[in-house]
């Protein structure tokens, strides 16, 4: 089964200061999640957004799509120099901005379309319970989330903080 993708929306400052501390990182990363888990805001006002159990569905169809942008890792990563601290991947502001314009552009439709059910299945990227036709017709709505998650991100000029749970 695939990883969960979760994103965090950081302005320039936040971005910096997670690059030089690990802890603050991971406490605000938490501080958000946990704020926002009980108000569930809509992705386009979020701070915080995950995609489930699809992120490896999602990278494997956008990559095939030829994504301009690696949403499911992030083009960057923040390393700390110890090596128990866990880097993220993220994206610049201009990155996200890049991404939100191509994942408008890309109707789930149109991105659906490239799956290869039986592919899915060897793969381990069916949900739990479900077969592949159906996840991927469940991924949809999820999709319509980071997509919206991204978007309202580069309107703010918001960078984003990408790991895997």
């Amino acid at each position: 089964m695939s990883d969960i993708g979760e994103y965090l929306r950081l302005t320039a400052q936040e971005l910096e200061r997670a690059g030089q501390d690990p802890t603050w990182a991971w406490n605000h990363i938490e501080d958000v999640r946990e704020g926002e888990e009980f108000t569930e805001p809509p992705p386009t006002e979020a701070r915080y957004h995950h995609t489930y159990v699809e992120r490896s569905l999602y990278d494997l169809l956008l990559r095939r799509a030829g994504f301009p942008v690696d949403v499911s890792h992030g083009e960057e990563r923040l390393s700390y120099e110890d090596p128990s601290e866990r880097g993220y991947g993220y994206l610049t502001a201009e990155r996200v901005r890049v991404a939100a314009d191509a994942l408008a552009d890309l109707p789930y439709d149109r991105l659906a379309a490239s799956a290869d059910l039986d592919e899915m299945t060897r793969a381990g990227l069916c949900a739990p319970g479900h077969d592949a036709a159906a996840t991927l017709a469940g991924a949809r709505h999820l999709y319509e989330g980071l997509v919206e998650f991204f978007t309202a991100a580069a309107r703010a000029q918001d960078a984003v903080l990408v790991w895997q749970e």
